[in-house]
């Protein structure tokens, strides 16, 4: 009975909240349209995958308001929000690869791999990913814990399925949550989060607690008060996601004069041999073993031509998938070899400014009007922008450095480069 008579009041509520917004887009932001709308998952959240009850459903989003402050929203009747400034997409890599923060972070991963030793040495048997790996994770997520998440997750994600760009993703994410609140995984109190929803000390999505959530302690895995836990679920994710055990994640390099940043990005991945044929070496001066020579790898350089580059393996490819970003990539795994015990770049960083992502999207606009395989014009400077920036610079005549600048957006308007640099 107290089932029907739920689903009689998320029906009224549903039917209102239809009523409202076809009377206006604008009711979106008063508190009864976010009631109704949280009203009408019950239905859904009834059902399987989520099977949540009503007293969990109703206990959890009981007094649960929008945060209309939060970035990627699309409020009717205003401007759409803009989206998170990631630091990975608008500091220069010379900051976000910051020497000091590196140093730190791999003198405290060292200490901490010393006290979870045998939590550590579990993982690498059970799951195939290297202590180092998943240290440096914990640390660039949340400083291995001393950072506090500043968001009730429940709050944050009932905002952006209501009012956010991605409100499928969201919606789901947020019935997630409340699983996580039925299965008592964790109290509500206790989901501390982003300004997207990620909690714990691996900063996992709700949905990922129950994909990729592995205990080393006994009982029930705590992402959120239990290190091997979080710890050994890192490593199940980027072994689901395809971590090649013992494969290093890419190594610095040196680019020969008859080659240059330009041939970077994964269409132009090859075994390292090949690369070492064409004259590409370590930058430390050792040389590859044998295993290492017959791994795929590509070219990366997250400063174009004013940087380190480094040859990355499939295992960076799966740190991506962690986190889609080159500098987030580079940074993990980075601490991680520092933590193992190795050193510093050998190649200094330049001052590298960083365009706003609006030039860096007309950028891309006009690399993609003359024919280059630019499929998002997102702002984002990665290694297909930065091989097409090369690539341009090589057909113009200009130096090549691979980097979105000022000069470049503007010679590229000029009339004499409209009419002469094609692919």
């Amino acid at each position: 009975m107290q089932r029907l008579w739920a689903n009689f009041i998320a029906t009224g509520v549903l039917l209102a909240t239809m009523f409202a917004l076809s009377c206006g887009r604008a009711l979106a932001v008063e508190p009864q349209a976010f009631d109704a709308f949280i009203q009408q998952l019950w239905p859904e959240a009834a059902q399987p995958p989520y099977a949540i009850s009503w007293a969990t459903f109703e206990r959890a989003t009981r007094g649960l308001t929008p945060d209309f402050t939060l970035p990627d929203l699309e409020i009717p009747g205003q401007p759409p929000r803009a989206p998170s400034r990631q630091a990975e997409f608008v500091r220069p890599p010379q900051d976000y690869l910051n020497r000091n923060q590196l140093d730190t972070l791999a003198q405290q991963g060292r200490a901490l791999a010393i006290k979870h030793a045998a939590a550590l040495k579990r993982i690498e048997a059970e799951i195939g990913v290297e202590g180092p790996v998943v240290l440096a994770i914990w640390g660039r997520e949340t400083d291995y814990g001393n950072y506090k998440l500043p968001h009730n997750a429940l709050r944050v994600l009932a905002t952006q399925a209501y009012v956010g760009r991605r409100k499928p993703e969201f919606r789901r994410e947020l019935l997630f949550a409340l699983k996580l609140v039925e299965d008592r995984i964790v109290e509500p109190q206790e989901m501390r989060a982003s300004w997207a929803g990620a909690m714990g000390m691996t900063q996992f999505m709700p949905s990922e607690f129950y994909s990729s959530l592995k205990g080393l302690d006994g009982g029930r895995p705590d992402l959120f008060n239990s290190v091997p836990d979080a710890l050994a679920s890192a490593a199940n994710q980027l072994k689901q996601k395809g971590w090649v055990t013992g494969l290093p994640w890419g190594f610095e390099i040196s680019i020969p004069t008859t080659a240059d940043c330009a041939l970077e990005g994964p269409l132009q991945s090859r075994p390292i041999a090949k690369w070492v044929e064409q004259g590409f070496g370590r930058a430390d001066g050792r040389g590859f073993t044998k295993s290492e020579l017959a791994a795929d790898a590509y070219l990366m350089s997250p400063g174009g031509a004013y940087g380190p580059s480094f040859l990355v393996t499939e295992n960076y490819k799966v740190i991506r998938r962690y986190n889609t970003s080159d500098l987030y990539a580079t940074f993990v795994g980075t601490v991680a070899d520092r933590i193992a015990g190795g050193g510093d770049f050998k190649r200094l960083w330049g001052n590298i400014a960083q365009l706003t992502e609006k030039d860096v999207a007309a950028i891309q606009q006009v690399l993609k009007d003359r024919g280059s395989p630019i499929d998002k014009l997102d702002g984002k400077i990665g290694s297909n922008t930065r091989a097409e920036i090369g690539a341009y610079q090589r057909r113009a005549g200009m130096k090549v450095d691979c980097w979105p600048t000022a000069a470049l957006l503007q010679s590229m308007k000029s009339p004499a480069a409209k009419a002469s640099v094609r692919p």
